[in-house]
């Protein structure tokens, strides 16, 4: 009975913390998918296939390795740490090289959870944005960046092991629309837990509201060449990601993460 009292009040706690998070305020810029995300993807570990006369998928791994995979949510953090807390000034001169990643390792240094109202941003001159500067400088960004075992334990991973409403997908859906309409950017995990079918992460920075769905616009690491859209269909409240090389398409659960409280 102890144990099970005491399970109660830590879930209260964490969800009681939860429902205190403070907002993040928006940097005043916009999120544009050509400039604020990086040239290189994420790397997918399988192979997947999908028999077009069943439309039975399997999946088989990828032959070599690849070396830079299940780095998803290293790669939407770092995205919007550099959205929040970097300047781009392409008309100034480039710096040196070691000055350039010193640079990179201070906008990665900054807290993901913090309000870039409250930090001075780091100014990289000589670039327009992410993109460009992460095509010539792919090795130290993805160094700089970590270990791909955050993907795994990412400290807001315990709120998926927790069932979603109904309900509570519809308050996501608001309050990721709200935020996204004043200027932030989100991200989220996606996931189908206990099934492990998608256990992912994405950054949202726009957002579309018609015709009973909400379409999200997003960053996903795995694929560098242009945007993914998140649905939300109000009348079944519930969230869909199309199919993609690495999901067969269909609902997902979703929540945001790296924002101040327990995620």
């Amino acid at each position: 009975m102890l144990c099970r009292s005491s399970l109660v009040l830590f879930i209260a706690i964490l969800l009681t913390g939860c429902a205190s998070t403070k907002h993040r305020q928006p940097t005043g810029r916009t999120f544009v998918f050509e400039r604020d995300t990086f040239a290189f993807a994420n790397e997918l570990l399988w192979e997947y296939e999908v028999d077009e006369t069943t439309g039975e998928r399997t999946t088989r791994p990828r032959e070599p390795e690849p070396e830079y995979h299940h780095y998803c949510f290293p790669m939407a953090r770092a995205a919007r740490q550099f959205y929040d807390f970097a300047v781009f000034e392409p008309q100034r001169e480039r710096t040196n090289i070691v000055a350039t990643v010193d640079l990179i390792d201070a906008v990665l240094d900054r807290n993901p959870r913090a309000d870039p109202q409250d930090v001075e941003p780091v100014v990289i001159p000589g670039y327009a944005g992410l993109r460009e500067l992460s095509e010539d400088y792919e090795a130290n960004l993805k160094r700089s960046m970590g270990g791909n075992w955050q993907s795994w334990f990412q400290r807001g991973n315990w709120r998926m092991v927790l069932p979603f409403s109904r309900g509570n997908q519809a308050d996501a859906a608001t309050e990721l629309k709200a935020g996204i309409e004043s200027g932030q950017v989100a991200i989220v995990h996606l996931s189908r837990f206990p099934a492990l079918t998608i256990n992912h992460a994405v950054l949202l920075y726009s957002v579309e509201d018609s015709d009973g769905q909400i379409h999200f616009a997003a960053y996903d690491p795995n694929t560098s060449d242009h945007p993914l859209i998140l649905k939300f269909k109000k009348a079944d409240r519930t969230f869909y990601l199309p199919s993609t090389p690495y999901w067969q398409g269909g609902r997902v659960d979703v929540y945001e993460v790296f924002k101040n409280g327990f995620y």
